[in-house]
């Protein structure tokens, strides 16, 4: 019962309910290669392109609970524990999670790299450095309101793009295009994390984004990130005429954006969390069938 319940803590540590964020640009990135609809998806190099993007993400998960832990930044918290602030794990047991975490993707990263480009080691070890020093390090740049430009850089236009390259072993203007809904959802839900912690964030001096715009600035800009995710497809279609389905994601929209215009704060904050990650969910199922649909 121990092991069992000790395996139950860490699995909700790597806070499966943000895994959204490293399996959809994955899905959209290879069905947005060329080899989707031409020779036919390599595989074993898309699961390894999975386990590497889902590894990153339980990494930093696992490197912010250290990292805001030891800071104190988590003490005060609305949402579900953290390892390190609720005293489940030790400060050192969970810093050495987050380093096997980065060890199984950088390993299966070089095998990736060894078959299609060493150029994905840059793309690699520059991710694992904008994982780390999200909350690591002197001056962390989630701290300084560069969370939500990192996250669409990195769990946008490198994963998405990225996981095209890994099949076509080159950049295509769809993975590019496919990155930004992706990338923007991500940054949707991390909007919707630090609305919800913005009263928390700004005592503990942890200046995101939200603190230093303030509530109805942050809110406004929720609903215009995810405005513009749903309606990509608009442009997409151009490129993949079957991207068009992709507007059925609006609906998927409706009630988290509602619930941000008109107000929710603090719990009530808890459900746009969940909602948001649905939306990305759905647009990255809607938009991975539509690139394989083709032309």
């Amino acid at each position: 019962m121990a092991a069992s319940a000790g395996l139950r803590m860490w699995i909700a540590g790597a806070r499966p309910r943000t895994w959204p964020a490293s399996l959809v640009p994955v899905f959209v990135g290879t069905a947005a290669s060329d080899a989707a609809v031409g020779d036919g998806v390599v595989w074993w190099r898309a699961g390894c392109a999975l386990v590497v993007s889902l590894f990153i993400q339980i990494a930093v998960n696992y490197a912010n609970d250290y990292s805001d832990g030891v800071r104190g930044t988590d003490a005060d918290r609305v949402g579900p524990a953290r390892l390190v602030a609720s005293g489940a794990a030790s400060p050192v047991a969970v810093r050495a999670a987050a380093f096997a975490s980065f060890g199984v993707a950088a390993g299966v990263g070089i095998v990736v790299a060894a078959a299609v480009s060493w150029w994905l080691i840059v793309a690699g070890g520059a991710s694992i450095l904008a994982a780390w020093y999200y909350t690591g390090g002197r001056s962390p740049y989630g701290y300084r309101g560069l969370g939500e430009l990192f996250v669409f850089v990195f769990f946008g236009v490198v994963a998405t793009a990225g996981s095209a390259f890994v099949q076509d072993a080159q950049l295509s203007i769809l993975g590019v295009a496919a990155s930004v809904p992706v990338g923007l959802g991500s940054v949707a839900l991390l909007i919707s994390n630090n609305l919800r912690d913005l009263p928390r964030d700004e005592r503990a001096g942890k200046r995101t984004l939200a603190v230093r715009m303030g509530d109805a600035p942050t809110r406004v800009l929720y609903a215009a990130v995810v405005a513009i995710a749903v309606f990509s497809p608009l442009y997409l279609w151009l490129l993949r005429p079957w991207a068009f389905v992709g507007l059925l994601g609006a609906v998927a929209a409706l009630a988290p954006v509602r619930a941000v215009l008109r107000g929710a704060r603090g719990r009530a904050l808890l459900p746009v969390l969940a909602g948001t990650g649905r939306l990305q969910l759905v647009l990255g199922a809607l938009l991975t069938v539509g690139f394989l649909l083709g032309t």
